[in-house]
This record gives C-alpha cells, structure tokens and sequence, in this order.
C-alpha cells in the first residue's frame, strides 16, 4: 500500500510540473495534450489513493482533474470526476462530499441533465440523513431532486424522494406537510394496479401524523381514506387506526399500547412508527384539551 502512495504521490507531482511547464496557459486554451495529461495523472493517483484507503488525497486529487476539466471546457468529465471525488469524501470528510457534488449538480443543470443533477441531490440527502446530521437539509434536497425527477417523468423515483420527506418532516413535528406527502403518494399509488396495496401504508402513516395533532381530525381523514379506497375498511393499518382512536377517547393507555403490541406481532413497527406512537400517547397525557 505504501508503494501505491508514493506512485501516487510522483504521478501527483508529474502533473504538477506539467501545470507550471511553460506555455501551459496558452496549452489550456489551445486543446494541447498537456491538459489531457495532467488530468490522467491526477486520475490515476486518486485511483492508487483509492486502493491505499487514503480517502482525502484521492478525492483532492479527482478535484484537480476536475477542475483542469471544467477550465478546458470539458463538462462532463468535470462532472464526473466531482463525482468521483465525493464518493472518496464521503468516507472522511462529508462537508467536502457535499461541496463536489453540489458542484456536479451545476454543471449537470447547466446541460439539462436533471435527471443526473436530481440523483446527486438524492446522494446529498442520504448524507445528511446519516446518523441524523442534518434532517432540515436532508428534506431540503430530497425536495430537490422529487421535483427535477418529477419535471423528467420519473414519478416512481419522485415518490421515493417525497416520501423520505414525509418521513423527515414527521419527525421534525412538521405534520401538516408530511400528511399532505402521504395522502399524495397513496392517491397516486391507487391509479396504479401494481402499487394500489401499498396505499394503505401510506394512508397509516398519515392517520398517525394526524394524532400527532388532534384525534377529530384523525377520525374525519380515515373516513376520507375508506372513501377513496374502499378496501381500505378490511385492512388491518384500517383496523389499528380504529382501535387507537377509541382507545384514546376512551383515555384508556393500556389498551393503546396492547392495540399497537398485536399490531407489531404480525407487522414489525419500524423506528418511525414507534417514535410517532410514542409523540401520541405522550401527547395525549400532557393535552388533555386532544382527547
């Protein structure tokens, strides 16, 4: 591994040179090779920093390709190698992962390749959204890349972005906006034969989210839902709903939680639902203006 680093570090020094060699600045404009040599260097020392683990060096030099690539006028490749150089950050240093990509996403917006610039705007989220470091911008891009994706008929891939912020924005008591994402999706959902069963997940989640605020509304919303999909009345996220509903009328604690325990028995409650069962039950104690 110390041989590959120090390869690296010649290949790193061999573009350098030719970076300062004279006539390198009318080389730059003039489509000289010197530019195409001097990115091949930086690229193959990144890749021998890759093999080493030596994370940082690699994405620093895929930014120097990439920015000898965007100063000829190279787009893509640009893009590509601040791509490549987030992927390396990603594991030492997310801040800058965050700074390449935001510049990849320039340049692809700037050719029309939103399709491109919206996955990018996913992979920004998904770091954000790593051990909870920064849900508000999580929600920010996936926002970003929902709308890009939807401009470029992408639903299905727009969907799977809204309702990450559904999910986010629950969790950081924003309930309005994550039911207005889950009634969305499910409406969606039932137009299509292949998705129409997960509806009644996302119309859950989205009874949930109104418990959170008040339990009226939440009898009103699931009586809309049985109107739009019937099956819904045979379900049993339908049924469960029902159940916590009269169990919270009733203030009757014990029987909400064996309500949810019966529930979770046949289908495990992930850490979202728990956390939103948890704000209802809490809510409902300290308000008792909600009951």
């Amino acid at each position: 591994m110390a041989d590959n680093e120090q390869k690296a570090m010649q290949l790193i020094a061999e573009a350098e040179k030719k970076l300062t060699s004279k006539g390198f600045l009318s080389s730059l404009f003039g489509g000289s090779s010197k530019v195409e040599e001097a990115v091949e260097s930086y690229q193959r020392a990144a890749n021998l920093l890759k093999m080493s683990k030596k994370w940082g060096g690699a994405g620093n030099a895929f930014c120097q390709a990439a920015t000898l690539n965007a100063k000829a006028g190279s787009k893509h490749d640009a893009a590509t190698n601040y791509v490549d150089a987030a992927n390396c950050y990603k594991k030492s240093d997310p801040t800058e992962a965050v700074n390449c990509l935001l510049k990849a996403i320039e340049i692809y917006t700037d050719m029309g390749r939103f399709t491109m610039a919206a996955k990018h705007h996913q992979s920004i989220a998904e770091i954000y959204e790593n051990d909870e470091l920064d849900l508000e911008r999580a929600v920010q891009h996936y926002e970003q890349a929902a709308d890009y994706f939807r401009g470029e008929e992408s639903n299905s891939s727009a969907n799977k972005c809204l309702l990450k912020v559904a999910q986010y924005a629950a969790l950081l008591e924003k309930y309005e906006k994550a039911i207005q994402i889950y009634e969305q999706v499910a409406a969606s959902s039932l137009e299509s034969s292949l998705l129409k069963y997960s509806a009644k997940e996302y119309f859950l989640r989205a009874a949930l989210c109104h418990l959170c605020v008040d339990v009226l509304n939440a009898q009103h919303a699931i009586e809309r839902y049985q109107e739009q999909c019937p099956a819904f009345q045979d379900a049993r996220e339908y049924k469960l709903i029902k159940t916590l509903i009269e169990h919270l009328e009733e203030q009757n604690m014990e029987g909400f939680t064996e309500a949810v325990k019966d529930y979770d028995s046949i289908s495990r409650l992930d850490q979202w639902y728990t956390t939103m069962l948890l704000r209802i039950k809490k809510q409902i104690n300290d308000n008792p203006d909600l009951r």
